[in-house]
């Protein structure tokens, strides 16, 4: 196997997982964390197909990586302050109480 299959491999495993705490659990920081996951796993596929891509000298990869963590780190600070102020009004984080944020 060569290294671009075993990153692409890890990264199945990881979006995978990513995806099933999502659909499955119903806690809303469960949720958080495999949204992060999944962020991480297309991360990974950035950093792979650059490095072992044709023109590993240009930075595009790398860039988009950098420029994806920073979305995630934004996307969790806000999904933590949700979460935050969910619990403090319901003493729970479900997220079928955020079923009162609809419009």
């Amino acid at each position: 196997m060569n290294p671009l299959a075993g990153c692409l491999l890890l990264s199945c495993l990881l979006f995978a997982s990513g995806l099933g705490a999502v659909l499955i659990r119903r806690n809303a920081i469960v949720v958080l964390i495999g949204i992060e996951l999944m962020l991480n796993a297309a991360n990974l596929n950035f950093i792979a197909f650059w490095r072992y891509g044709p023109n590993p000298e240009a930075l595009t990869g790398l860039m988009a990586a950098l420029f994806a963590l920073a979305i995630a780190a934004a996307e969790a600070a806000v999904g933590l302050a949700l979460i935050i102020s969910l619990y403090r009004r319901h003493h729970r984080s479900d997220i079928d109480v955020a079923e009162e944020l609809k419009g």
